[in-house]
Order: C-alpha cells, then sequence, then structure tokens
C-alpha cells in the first residue's frame, strides 16, 4: 500500500510565486531575489523555476531602480531582457541595449527608443545588425559617439563582417549632417573610393549642411539589397 506523503502548506506553484512577486510590493524582497545567486544549470527545474521569477521582478516597478539596471547588465535571459526593455526608466533601457548577451533583434528594438542614450547604447552592441547599423548612421538624430563607432567599422580592429556593408555603413556618416567636420575629415583616407568621394562632396558643401544623395546599394542576385539584410543573414 503506497505511503501518503505529508503536504508542504507552504509550497508554491511557480504560477503562483510569479504572481505574488510580480505583484509585490516589498522593494527588500524584491532586492533579494534579483541579487541571489542562481541555481546551477544541471538542476533544470530549479534554474528554471528561478530565471522565470527573476522574469516577475524585472517587470515589477516596485523592485530598486539599481537592481533593475543590475539585471539588464547581467542577466543572459531573453525572457528577462525583454520584459527590462520596455522599462520606463531610461537607465534600465540602456543597460539591456548595452548587453551583448540581447539577441538582435531585441537590440535593434532599442536603436529606435525615443532616448539617445539608449539608441546609442544599442547601435555599439556588437549583437546589433548591419540593417540596424545603416540606418543609424544615416540617422540625423544619431549622437556623435555612435557616429564615431560607426565610421570605424569595416577599419582595423573593426574590420569584421561585410566589406560592402562596412562600406556603406562609413558612406552614410561621411553624408549624415551631424557627423562634425573633424569626423568627416578622418574619413578622407578610407580605403574605398565611394567612401572618399562621399567626404569630398560634403567637406565642399560645408560639414555642417546636409547632403541629398542616394546611398549606394549594392545587390546579390536572388538576395535583394544587401545593405538591408543583418549580419547573421550575410
Amino acid at each position: 500500500m503506497a505511503e501518503n506523503k505529508p503536504v508542504d502548506e507552504n509550497y508554491e506553484t511557480l504560477t503562483q510565486a510569479y504572481e505574488r512577486i510580480r505583484h509585490s510590493h516589498d522593494a527588500q524582497a524584491l532586492h533579494e531575489i534579483a541579487r541571489q545567486p542562481l541555481p546551477q544549470r544541471s538542476d533544470q527545474s530549479a534554474f528554471s523555476r528561478a530565471t522565470a521569477l527573476l522574469e516577475a521582478v524585472a517587470g515589477n516597478l516596485t523592485t530598486p531602480v539599481e537592481d533593475r539596471i543590475y539585471l539588464g547588465q547581467e542577466m543572459p535571459f531573453p525572457n528577462v531582457l525583454v520584459k527590462l526593455s520596455s522599462d520606463p526608466d531610461p537607465r534600465v533601457r540602456e543597460a539591456v541595449a548595452a548587453n551583448a548577451n540581447d539577441k538582435n533583434w531585441l537590440v535593434g528594438q532599442l536603436t529606435k527608443d525615443p532616448e539617445q542614450r539608449v539608441r546609442t547604447a544599442a547601435l555599439l552592441n556588437p549583437q546589433t545588425s548591419w540593417k540596424m547599423r545603416l540606418e543609424g548612421a544615416q540617422d540625423a538624430n544619431t549622437s556623435v559617439e555612435a557616429l564615431e563607432y560607426l565610421a570605424k567599422q569595416g577599419l582595423g580592429e573593426d574590420a569584421k563582417g561585410p566589406t560592402i556593408l562596412a562600406t556603406m555603413v562609413r558612406h552614410a556618416v561621411a553624408l549624415n549632417p551631424t557627423s562634425p567636420r573633424e569626423l568627416v575629415e578622418s574619413l578622407k583616407n578610407d580605403p574605398e573610393e565611394d567612401v572618399r568621394r562621399a567626404v569630398k562632396r560634403r567637406l565642399e558643401k560645408g560639414a555642417t549642411e546636409k547632403v541629398v544623395t542616394p546611398l549606394p546599394v549594392q545587390s546579390v542576385p536572388g538576395r535583394g539589397p544587401i545593405g538591408l539584410r543583418s549580419a547573421d543573414e550575410s
């Protein structure tokens, strides 16, 4: 005859614990959950439960902002990062935007954030797709910091990814009206003729005047405009 096991009256299902934490007003308890070490991955059940509960912590605005920033900076879990990517505090979204564990579609969304600091962090993230880099290089609202980073794509230590796409990004930076004169001049000796021509035209017009010119788009048969593809698709 099977022996009846005692029932733990304090046991919570995952759903019960998630809802309790999501609606909690206990900032100290939320802080402790955010900072407590995760179980070993080998304990799959406990690990999955803990990461699910971190999502509830991340989505609760009672959680201290310092802890939400910490989770945005340190967590590799998509469910937690997605939750934090819509946080009302731009410092939290900035932390997510800079997290190299982001999926490229998530960091791509953050390149369109209303706050410049968030967009800049996203554009500097190595997970950002070439499509988003190109759009950032063309956008007059992009920060100088991001433009300086984009101007180095495909050159020196940043010589990664398809040459065509990196060239298109630098070309766009040269023509971006936000690019300061010093930045435009730094591209005068670019290895690609298209970029050098764009620099010459921009400097002739004046580095503070917007130059309207079509961006050269090179296509690969059967693939369409290569400039609109992400790094993962190249």
